[in-house]
């Protein structure tokens, strides 16, 4: 399979629109984003993503609903320990649907200026921003996927250069034939999950709010700590 492209709502996200398709397999683009090129194959958004905002699909493109988007992110540990965005949700759910040799991200930084639009379409609603107890850590969250995806030998790379919160190695389009999972240290990924193991913050139906007085913010700090240890493993990461 060509690298997935997941697409998100970045002020930058609307050069992708010229991206020729063939440097591509399926393109998933995360709530907004469908608006960004008409040849996407999967559009995903949580179940209070407004119904105006919903594209019709065309014929060999799907919708990813929330169903199908928790089982996927609960088969790799939930959106406790991996991340409650939409961004983090759909790269678990590519990993575990799609299969791909590469996810490149492209508008997916989590990073929104003081000033200035925040959203390729003006000003939007930032999801990484609310008060939520599994965002104490996006490099955090982002590294725990790195190091996951490289376990399933995928290549997980940022494709975007402006400032970002998510820590996936930089890589250019023409990079993208030749990528290759980062060389991490195994003990340390181990360690992580073990460690997620033992504190069994798992919540089924995915909307672990409901039980945020079972989680200890300390506790998940450790967890992050340790998932930015094992991404820094690699050379490549510097965050």
């Amino acid at each position: 399979m060509k690298p997935v492209l997941m697409l998100g709502s970045a002020p930058s996200a609307v050069e992708a629109a010229a991206w020729p398709r063939a440097h591509f397999g399926p393109i998933v683009a995360i709530n907004n984003a469908w608006r960004i090129r008409p040849d996407w194959d999967h559009a995903i958004y949580p179940w209070d993503f407004p119904a105006d905002r919903h594209p019709t699909p065309a014929a060999g493109q799907s919708i990813v609903a929330e169903d199908a988007f928790v089982q996927a992110q609960n088969r790799f540990g939930g959106f406790v320990y991996g991340g409650g965005t939409m961004a983090f949700t759909t790269a678990y759910w590519v990993l575990d649907a799609l299969k791909p040799r590469v996810l490149a991200a492209f508008g997916c930084d989590m990073h929104y200026p003081a000033t200035g639009p925040t959203h390729f379409y003006g000003q939007g609603t930032p999801d990484p921003l609310r008060a939520d107890i599994t965002l104490r850590s996006l490099e955090a969250k982002s590294a725990r996927f790195l190091c996951l995806a490289a376990r399933e030998g995928v290549a997980a790379v940022n494709l975007s250069q402006a400032p970002s919160r998510l820590i996936w190695p930089r890589a250019t389009l023409d990079d993208l034939p030749d990528l290759r999972p980062l060389p991490l240290d195994q003990a340390l990924i181990t360690r992580a999950l073990m460690r997620e193991a033992e504190l069994g913050y798992v919540v089924p139906s995915g909307r672990y709010w409901e039980e945020a007085h079972r989680f200890d913010p300390r506790l998940l700090d450790e967890v992050d700590s340790l998932w930015l240890q094992a991404a820094r493993s690699a050379a490549q990461i510097t965050a």
